[in-house]
């Protein structure tokens, strides 16, 4: 369904929460030495099975084999919950984890 994703609230492009006011951040996982499409893809199946305990929603990710980067957009209740998904599903924590705002 346009707009929705799935069963959440479509985005609010006014700021950085969706309708349901949680915040959206942005991870970088830098310097993934031999990364993947294919290893990063499981590792965002583990996040999506780990990430209701939080109250988190992993929403999309991007793989740059090439810089051996990989980026994570993710809707949470703070930055530590976004940071107990990873860490629980699959050990990789994000260098960075920045709030974002859509616009």
């Amino acid at each position: 369904m346009l707009g929705r994703r799935e069963g959440r609230a479509a985005p609010n492009t006014a700021d950085n929460r969706d309708l349901s006011g949680v915040p959206r951040y942005l991870d970088v996982h830098k310097h993934v030495h031999g990364v993947t499409k294919e290893a990063v893809a499981e590792a965002h199946k583990k996040d999506l099975e780990v990430q209701g305990k939080y109250g988190v929603s992993y929403v999309r990710y991007w793989v740059d084999e090439k810089s051996e980067k990989v980026f994570c957009l993710v809707d949470a209740p703070n930055k530590e919950a976004a940071e107990r998904v990873h860490r629980e599903a699959h050990g990789l924590v994000a260098d960075e984890l920045n709030e974002v705002t859509e616009g």
